[in-house]
């Protein structure tokens, strides 16, 4: 039975004009090559699984190759390709700086650095991943990597370019590669399926390049094991149960029972996507990247930039004609949100259910207008009514005497409209204000008024005459009586402080109360919010606040001294004696 080669090895690309993607890398080098102006040090950076180490083993190969084809590509049939392709090559040395990254393993190359090549004209050292070695080893390769011999080119080769010193970067030609596209992996892929006979979907193969984020090796090697999974069959549903992709159909589904407020239908899909094993943020995710897909496709010019197989992209220009723009904006808006508050809600289940919700009411709360200053929100009611404002005339007020028959004469205050000239209407056509709005005369009893006057006046004099005085035997109550709150919340450090306070009547409201020092302020102004509600609800009155004033000149002869924390702690283990014997056996220490 023959050995099984993996595919990124069985096809890794053994001359430039076969690597994937990477066409301002390899154009470069062929052109140095055929002008002899090579560096003696090349840095290959870029992402994983992209060509780095394959274009430093071709880029070795050609330069040593005795018979270099006119478009600059090795022959791969002289010695010295057939020995790099069999790997017994003596002018090409690969070193893993991951696992030789330290001093010792650097001088053991700059030692080898220092003879000839046997064969071929150069000696090339393949250094991997670079930037794992430290910082010394750095160092001592420094000085060979600025002057090498004339037969040596050091090709380095890293996936963290920013870890690299810069004193060797100074020294290198700088290659940065980038991510395979999505089109250049499904086009390789099916290359690779046409050559080893697999019948697969084109549209299966997209989802193995998007699942492979631009690599190369990523792509191969999830085709493989798609492959052994389905006995060389690749259908569009079997490749997504593999990789445990939700269907696009799913998220068109969805969007389609939002725009149609058909939320039972959308929490059943939930539920069955759910049972299929896929989280809540795949969800989102999966919703965001579609509506945005449908964002794109509403433009002709931007449609190149949907990253989805070409059977979807009627799907998707279908659904932009049919959803309006501003729907999609607000989605985008609530999804990105809802992604971020996913990872800290509790109940996940609960979080993806409001979300639809929000969706699924979105165009009955919210609709977005096109005017000429751009896109205005604008809340619905349940009624949608035009509303038109209209200005009013100005006012006479005249007085009149109204006679009564059989019945004394009333008093009047009769409103008079006067009518302007013109008045333009929401179709800018004059036309007179009397065939708007009619003049009437409005008569407004002087009685009624007056009455309404006197009820206001007494509801005024019965707020008033509810509040409680605000006098020094009401202060005393209603302090005391707080007092005894704090007592009984056993908040006995501030029932001391509140005891040795002095209160005063005072104006507008205000109740001034004297403490002796700062430190006796702190403990009533810990109590500020609580102890206003007390009071304003004690006197009645919603508007009572009080002033702080600090005496420190006056001589306290009363005993009442506030005490220190010291004095406070000693009163403390006079009375609770097991106090000290914790204080010593935790072993605290005192503030002050």
């Amino acid at each position: 039975m023959d050995t099984f080669i993996v595919s990124a090895r069985k096809y890794r690309p053994q001359n430039f004009s076969t690597v994937v993607g990477q066409d301002h890398i390899t154009t470069t080098l062929k052109n140095a090559i055929q002008n002899n102006q090579l560096a003696h040090a090349f840095l290959f950076c870029g992402p994983r699984g992209v060509g780095k180490t394959t274009c430093a083993r071709i880029l070795a190969k050609t330069i040593n190759c005795e018979k270099k084809g006119k478009d600059g590509e090795a022959c791969n049939k002289c010695i010295s390709c057939v020995s790099f392709d069999n790997g017994s090559s003596f002018n090409i040395h690969e070193l893993d700086a991951a696992s030789n990254n330290s001093v010792d393993d650097i001088r053991s190359l700059t030692e080898q650095v220092r003879f000839a090549p046997q064969a071929g004209r150069y000696k090339v050292y393949i250094v991997d991943e670079v930037h794992m070695l430290s910082a010394s080893a750095f160092n001592a390769f420094l000085k060979t990597l600025e002057e090498p011999p004339p037969f040596v080119i050091f090709i380095l080769a890293t996936t963290e370019k920013h870890k690299i010193i810069p004193t060797i970067l100074s020294r290198c030609q700088i290659f940065d590669f980038k991510r395979i596209t999505i089109s250049d992996t499904t086009q390789h892929l099916a290359e690779i399926c046409k050559k080893e006979e697999i019948q697969a979907e084109k549209t299966a193969l997209h989802i193995i390049a998007q699942k492979s984020e631009g690599c190369l090796r990523d792509a191969l090697s999830i085709l493989d094991k798609i492959v052994s999974f389905t006995n060389g069959k690749l259908t569009y549903a079997n490749t997504l149960e593999h990789l445990n992709i939700l269907d696009e159909d799913y998220y068109f589904r969805m969007i389609e029972y939002m725009q149609g407020q058909k939320l039972s239908d959308a929490l059943l899909l939930y539920d069955e996507i759910n049972q299929k094993g896929f989280e809540g943020d795949i969800l989102l995710e999966g919703l965001a990247e579609t509506i945005r897909n449908i964002l794109v496709s509403k433009d002709p010019k931007s449609i190149i930039l949907l990253e989805t197989a070409e059977e979807f992209k009627p799907k998707y220009k279908e659904a932009a004609q049919t959803i309006a723009s501003g729907w999609l904006l607000a989605s985008l808006n609530i999804l990105s949100e809802s992604a971020i508050q996913y990872k800290q809600a509790k109940n996940k289940r609960l979080f993806i259910e409001l979300v639809m919700i929000k969706l699924a009411y979105l165009n009955q709360a919210v609709t977005l207008i096109s005017e000429d200053q751009g896109i205005v929100k604008k809340k619905l009611s349940d009624h949608n009514s035009p509303l038109a404002f209209k200005a009013l005339a100005p006012v006479r007020v005249q007085e009149k005497i109204a006679p009564v028959k059989s019945a004394p004469l009333k008093k009047e205050a009769v409103l008079i409209l006067d009518e302007p000239a013109v008045k333009k209407t929401t179709h800018d056509r004059a036309m007179p204000l009397s065939e708007l709005m009619p003049v009437k005369e409005v008569s407004v009893s002087l009685g009624k008024l007056s009455s309404i006057r006197k009820k206001i006046a007494e509801q005024e004099h019965e707020l008033i005459s509810s509040l409680l005085e605000i006098n020094i035997e009401n202060l005393v109550i209603a302090w005391n009586e707080y007092v005894k709150k704090l007592e009984s919340g056993k908040n006995h450090s501030s029932v001391s402080y509140f005891k040795m306070a002095i209160l005063q009547p005072g104006e507008d409201n205000v109740i001034d109360i004297t403490v002796n020092s700062d430190f006796h302020k702190k403990f009533i102004e810990a109590e500020r919010t609580q102890l206003i509600l007390h009071l304003r609800e004690y006197f009645k009155n919603p508007s009572l606040s009080y002033r702080l004033h600090v005496n420190e000149s006056e001589d306290n002869t009363n005993g009442d001294k506030p005490l220190s924390t010291k004095e406070h702690f000693a009163m403390l283990t006079k009375k609770y004696p097991g106090l000290k014997a914790l204080k010593d056996r935790l072993k605290l220490e005192l503030d002050i």
